[in-house]
């Protein structure tokens, strides 16, 4: 299987989630990266306000095609219990790319899945999905058994 993990990480815990699964996989990763500055205390309330309008925002140029993949694993914050911004906007920029995704995200304080909007705004139905409390799970390395059942389910689609 070629696959893909992209992914876009404001504090590092998508990032370190996306480099495991990459590990797993054997495969190439590709971090999103935003043009407007998400940092520090304005860069987060700025997020969850662009995040709840739902709004799109601007992106450096990738690396990777998508269409050069069998399979791109996409991971996301959640930013006000929705999708971050520049994944909903790298979903809408390459839909048409897309052969297969599967979904992954981390948060902090909810329980909440975007993953039905992520569908819904690229087109596809994900594989697989994987959901990781931040603080819980990733920050002490509980993640990896998740991981690793998410990485067999990919296998097996």
């Amino acid at each position: 299987m070629n696959a893909l993990v992209t992914y876009y990480s404001r504090t590092g815990n998508t990032k370190k989630v996306a480099e495991k699964l990459a590990i797993l996989l054997k495969c190439a990763t590709e971090e999103i990266h935003d043009t407007k500055n998400r940092k520090g205390f304005l860069g987060w309330l700025s997020a969850g306000k662009t995040a709840t309008k739902k709004e799109l925002t601007t992106l450096e140029k990738v690396s990777n095609d998508p269409a050069s993949f069998d399979i791109v694993v996409i991971g996301t914050p959640m930013w006000n219990h929705t999708v971050s911004t520049p994944i909903r906007t790298y979903l809408t920029q390459y839909k048409d790319s897309f052969k297969k995704v599967a979904f992954f995200c981390t948060h902090q304080y909810t329980d909440d899945s975007p993953f039905e909007e992520m569908a819904s705004v690229c087109g596809k139905t994900p594989v697989a999905t994987l959901i990781l409390n931040s603080k819980k799970e990733v920050k002490g390395d509980e993640y990896i058994k998740k991981a690793e059942e998410f990485v067999d389910r990919l296998a097996i689609s």
